[in-house]
C-alpha cells in the first residue's frame, strides 16, 4: 500500500481528482485530494506561489503524511516542486502529470509561449481581484480535445477563476529538482496540445527532472475528466517501486 497525495492545476479543486482517487484506492492505496490554497471557492485570488506551497506542505504535516507520492498536473507541478524542496524527507517519488517543473528563479510563465502570457495579463488586468479564467475555446480546443462537447462543458463549469500571481512569482529552490534525491516520474498524455507541440511537455519539460521514469499514454490535458481510469492506472504505472 502506497499514500499518494495528488496536487490539481490550476482552475481546479481537489474534489475534481476524486473520479482518479476511486480506482487508486480500489487498489488499495490512500489517496489525498487537498484544494491548494487560491484555489477553493471563497479564497482570496490576489495570494501566490509561496503561500500556495506552504498549503500543501502545512497538509502533509497536519495529517502527518511520510513516504508519499506527490502528484502534481500542470500548475501544480510548480506547487510540488516547491513542497519536496521545503519538506523532502515526507517524499517518496513526485509524479509530474503535463506539469510544469520549473529550475530556482523561474515562474510558471516563463513556460509558456508569449500569446498565453499575453492573453492571461489582459485577463488579469481585467478582473478585480488580480484572478484569470480560461476562455471555453481554448479549454474546449486544446485542453479537453478528447472529450464530447456535453462533458467538455460539464468540467468547464466546474472550474473557478485562478490567482495569476502564481504564475507570475518566480519559485525559490535550494536545488533544482535533478538533484532532488527523491525518484521521479513523468506521465505525458500524447494528445495534449495545452501547450504548443513545438514547445511541449516532454522532452522540453521532462529532461529539467534528470533521472526518470517516463509513462505515456493517450488523451488530452485534461484526461481526469474524459478517461479517469486510464489516469489512475498511469498514475500506479508512475507510482510503483
Amino acid at each position: 500500500m502506497s499514500t499518494y497525495v495528488l496536487v490539481h492545476g490550476a482552475w481546479h479543486t481537489g474534489e475534481l481528482f476524486e473520479d482518479v482517487a476511486a480506482p487508486i484506492r480500489a487498489a488499495g492505496h490512500v489517496v489525498h485530494c487537498p484544494t491548494v490554497a487560491g484555489n477553493a471557492p471563497g479564497d482570496d485570488r490576489r495570494q501566490g506561489l509561496a503561500p500556495a506551497v506552504a498549503s500543501i506542505v502545512t497538509y502533509l504535516e497536519d495529517n502527518d503524511l511520510s513516504d508519499v507520492i506527490l502528484l502534481g498536473h500542470s500548475y501544480g507541478g510548480m506547487v510540488i516542486t516547491g513542497v519536496a524542496d521545503r519538506v523532502p524527507g515526507r517524499i517518496r517519488r513526485l509524479i509530474y502529470w503535463n506539469a510544469f517543473v520549473p529550475s530556482d528563479g523561474e515562474c510558471l510563465n516563463d513556460m509558456v509561449p508569449p500569446h498565453y502570457v499575453d492573453l492571461f495579463d489582459q485577463v488579469a488586468a481585467a478582473s478585480d481581484d488580480n484572478s484569470v479564467m480560461l476562455p471555453y475555446p481554448i479549454w474546449r480546443e486544446a485542453f479537453i480535445n478528447d472529450a464530447p462537447a456535453d462533458l467538455a462543458q460539464s468540467a468547464f463549469d466546474r472550474l473557478n477563476p485562478h490567482p495569476y500571481a502564481t504564475f507570475t512569482d518566480k519559485i525559490a529552490l535550494s536545488k533544482n529538482p535533478a538533484e532532488f534525491e527523491c525518484a521521479k516520474s513523468y506521465i505525458n498524455c500524447t494528445e495534449d496540445t495545452a501547450l504548443p507541440q513545438s514547445l511541449g511537455w516532454h522532452p522540453r519539460l521532462s529532461e529539467k527532472l534528470g533521472l526518470f521514469r517516463l509513462v505515456q499514454i493517450p488523451g488530452s490535458h485534461e484526461i481526469c475528466f474524459s478517461d479517469p481510469a486510464a489516469l489512475a492506472d498511469a498514475i500506479m504505472i508512475a507510482g510503483r517501486d
